[in-house]
């Protein structure tokens, strides 16, 4: 771990020592004997292979790590979102059942409904019925009651009518009254002849 750290940090400065030297395209001529034209494709293909060897070298070291947490990330969320679909499927199959559900639902509460609805109207015409008998009884008891008043007024108003005319037509005075008692007993002397002589 040591030794690849040291390498690290030396290769970073011998890169750069390496682009300086390559980097005048007179020099590598004049050193290597080559065309000013070949040495400028011989410090551009020196330099971008280092450049590519470079970047080759970072994307070997911080790529993987990189795509190693993207990965994961992804992953992460690939699981998440199989999780909310699996929630998103059962609650669909909860609504769904639910509907298929619903319209037996709506049956039975309005069959329900109905049955409260003729047991209201039952229990309604029920009261009304009783209401009515209990007003029609007591219509009867009081008409009977001011039918036994009106007779007992009747009959008294009948028997003093009775007196009245009793009174009218029968006047007796004290003469009367003795000539009436008088005559009462005649009858009862001419009907009983012998009892009235022995008790005198």
């Amino acid at each position: 771990m040591q030794i690849r750290r040291i390498l690290h940090i030396a290769l970073v400065p011998a890169v750069f020592l390496l682009l300086l030297w390559i980097g005048d395209a007179q020099k590598i001529a004049h050193r290597t004997g080559l065309s000013l034209e070949q040495a400028t494709w011989l410090g551009t293909l020196v330099n971008f292979t280092v450049i590519a060897g470079a970047i080759l070298w970072a994307s070997k070291k911080y790529l993987p790590g990189m795509f190693k947490n993207r990965t994961a990330s992804i992953q992460q969320a690939m699981a998440e979102a199989r999780k909310t679909s699996e929630e998103a499927d059962r609650r669909l199959a909860d609504i769904e059942a639910r509907l298929s559900n619903l319209g037996k639902e709506i049956e039975e509460m309005r069959v329900a409904a109905e049955k409260e609805a003729a047991a209201e109207e039952a229990r309604t015409k029920a009261a009304a019925v009783e209401d009515a008998r209990r007003i029609v009884e007591s219509a009867e008891q009081e008409i009977a009651a001011a039918a036994r008043a009106a007779r007992r007024e009747l009959t008294a108003y009948a028997a003093d009518l009775a007196v009245s005319l009793a009174r009218k037509q029968i006047h007796v005075d004290a003469g009367t009254d003795q000539d009436l008692i008088r005559s009462f007993a005649r009858q009862l002397s001419d009907a009983n002849p012998g009892k009235t002589q022995g008790s005198s």
